[in-house]
């Protein structure tokens, strides 16, 4: 058995995101906290203005975009701004494995620990 998360993990997912691993963690951790860029006003906002809003609500980024959602991230925190986290997926990587790597994550660390940092699985 996993253990609890020290804290439920809030996450923005953005437009391009495969939803099938989204369901999947979901069926995994029913009470996970998420909101889905392209079901909001977020739908077609430049990598910027999705990183701001993430930022304002307190979400962990999770990207397909492994080529300009970091470099943004980085920006941020250069620039001394708020960037709770970011964790990169790779659209290669099988389904399967990527709901069990977001699981591990999700219940072995606290948001906290993500601020200012991009994460990139697989681990």
């Amino acid at each position: 058995m996993r253990g609890r998360p020290l804290s439920i993990m809030r996450l923005i997912t953005d437009e391009n995101f495969n939803h099938r691993i989204l369901r999947g963690l979901k069926l995994r951790v029913p009470d996970l906290d998420y909101v889905v860029a392209q079901e909001t006003e977020l739908k077609g906002v430049k990598d910027p203005v999705l990183l701001d809003r993430a930022a304002k609500e307190n979400r962990i980024l999770v990207t397909h975009d492994i080529n300009t959602i970091p470099k943004y991230a980085y920006e941020r925190v250069i620039a001394g701004q708020s960037m709770p986290g970011v964790i990169t997926v790779p659209k290669a990587l099988p389904i399967a494995q990527a709901i069990e790597e977001l699981l591990t994550i999700i219940e072995c660390s606290d948001q906290s620990e993500h601020e200012n940092q991009v994460l990139h699985i697989p681990l």
